[in-house]
């Protein structure tokens, strides 16, 4: 009796807005046959990168052949989302809590029955989706149906695709307000006061974003092995790398994990909110898994950003810190604000920009590490006053990505992920017993794109990274 074939490899890609990255997997034991990356050919046709990095990774071995091709991608700008709700500190929250855990950056929230004020801000921010949401189910529906209804008659966007995740009660009047705009129905994302439930919402974003947002940017008119562009794509890189992220947390327990871009800084978490320091229920609980993006944080195009940031907190005056929240043991003093400055204002001109000598990794090294602690204390801190922040110190796993971490030395990691560990200025729990490590490999979003059909290989692959 003949043996069955074995399943060929599967070549998992990122396309970003600068680079596309690929990782090959065997998918029989999760193990990475290959990586590459090369620059994203936005200017032509990005299938032309996915090609390129495909070639790069299986050279001409026949074991390296993919069998299949996943796409994740953020190039084109990413995924735009607006939020549209009833009350600023209820639905329209919850709505923004879901929309940033759902691979998109929040362009505009907004509050209240929309007006011709409304329309005008939400039209100018150019969202790619529109969350519609407001009311818990059985609750409010007027605000939620009049929100709907100006959606449905406004003349601008009216190809913008809306998700309706409201008052169930009212979903079927305000999905006939919503007239002829592409409209994707979930399930309310605020059910009750204190539960939210961000899947369906997420899932129906997803949709979508392949099914209209992908094929609308365009960035690709080729096919690859007869396969368009949004035929490949599976998701929004920031959504697959939330999924790797889940993955990662079912083996370890609680992680966080801070991704330092050349535009944003993006903070992922899995906790147990059950186990926070804040027992009592909230209006909008916290999410169980959350991702937040920082759009004025990244080591290139958004570097001054950083240093505006860290001033607002109060960062810039304090030197570079250890894991206890001493000084560095070097005794280090960090390049001072005015080198800092001039520093940032020259990578935003020149993001192409790479360091090469000692003087600007030290440079790189106090961005990165003022990025992340300013990126995480936005994460994790309370929305609004007398609300609870984050709970994370039950987290076991510190992840940094990135450039800067991939291909910084190990003094440079601990300089930017140590003083997560010891924030306490930062108003939330910071974790009492975690490791640090670096997704050094870039597995996370390869771990993500395929664990909805290759789970075990998504687990090997995380176990043997960061095990």
């Amino acid at each position: 009796m003949s043996k069955p074939d074995r399943l060929g490899p599967v070549l998992c890609v990122d396309v970003g807005s600068t680079f596309t990255k690929a990782v090959l997997v065997d998918v029989a034991t999760g193990a990475v046959l290959a990586g590459g990356s090369v620059p994203t050919t936005s200017s032509t046709d990005v299938l032309d990168g996915v090609a390129r990095v495909r070639d790069q990774v299986g050279g001409r071995s026949a074991d390296r052949t993919p069998s299949t091709v996943l796409v994740c991608s953020s190039a084109g700008g990413g995924l735009r989302l607006a939020v549209v709700g009833y009350e600023s500190l209820v639905t329209a929250e919850a709505g923004r809590r879901v929309a940033l855990s759902a691979g998109g950056t929040v362009v505009h929230v907004h509050s209240g029955p929309l007006d011709a004020a409304g329309l005008t801000g939400l039209t100018r921010s150019r969202p790619d989706v529109v969350l519609l949401v407001g009311g818990t189910d059985g609750g409010n529906a007027e605000v939620l149906v009049h929100n709907a209804s100006r959606l449905g008659s406004a003349r601008v966007g009216r190809q913008v695709p809306v998700v309706l995740a409201g008052n169930a009660a009212a979903a079927d009047a305000a999905r006939a307000a919503l007239g002829t705009r592409p409209v994707e129905v979930a399930p309310n994302v605020l059910p009750r006061i204190g539960d939210l439930a961000p899947e369906g919402a997420r899932a129906a974003i997803r949709d979508l974003f392949l099914r209209h947002v992908i094929g609308g940017k365009g960035l690709s008119r080729g096919r690859l092995d007869g396969l368009r562009f949004r035929d490949l794509v599976r998701a929004p890189t920031p959504d697959a790398v939330l999924d790797g992220v889940k993955v990662l947390a079912e083996l370890v327990g609680e992680v966080l994990v801070v991704d330092v871009g050349g535009a944003t800084t993006d903070v992922y978490s899995t906790i147990d909110p059950e186990e926070g320091d804040h027992p009592r229920r909230e209006v909008v609980a916290a999410l169980r898994h959350a991702r937040t993006v920082e759009g004025d944080l990244g080591m290139r195009w958004g570097a001054p950003g950083i240093i505006r940031a860290a001033r607002a907190e109060q960062l810039l005056g304090q030197g570079p810190v250890g894991a206890d929240g001493s000084s560095r043991a070097d005794g280090a003093a960090g390049p001072g604000e005015e080198v800092l400055t001039a520093h940032a204002d020259r990578l935003a001109a020149e993001p192409a920009l790479v360091p090469t000598g000692p003087g600007e990794w030290a440079l790189e090294e106090r961005l990165a590490a003022l990025a992340v602690r300013v990126a995480v204390r936005r994460h994790a801190r309370p929305a609004a006053p007398g609300q609870g922040g984050r709970p994370l110190r039950g987290v076991r796993l510190v992840v940094g990505s990135g450039g800067v971490l991939r291909h910084g030395s190990p003094a440079l990691r601990r300089a930017v992920l140590e003083p997560v560990l010891a924030d306490h200025a930062g108003g939330w729990p910071v974790p009492r017993e975690a490791r640090l490590a670096v997704d050094e490999g870039s597995v996370l979003f390869a771990a993500g794109l395929l664990a909805r059909s290759h789970p075990q290989a998504a687990r090997a692959l995380v176990d043997q990274a960061f095990g």
